[in-house]
């Protein structure tokens, strides 16, 4: 049985926790990272907001082989 095409926007937006958990990641990962402040920099890398329980099995489906970053 051949792999599964993994949906690649999903697979640069999300990622797995070390739990197993889905988590989001924030806009701006570093893009214009010149201009933006140092606080605000610091908050997009401390983001830990999980995806909701209603879109986990489709994004599961959309990015089967999705990995712990």
């Amino acid at each position: 049985m051949p792999k599964i095409k993994s949906h690649k926007a999903t697979s640069k937006r999300f990622a797995l926790t070390g739990s197993g958990m889905l988590r989001r990641t924030k806009l701006g990962k570093g893009h214009l990272r010149r201009r933006t402040p140092a606080p605000h920099q610091s908050a997009v890398h401390r983001d830990g907001s999980r995806a909701g329980k209603s879109i986990v099995k489709r994004i599961k489906r959309l990015a089967p082989y999705l990995k712990e970053k």
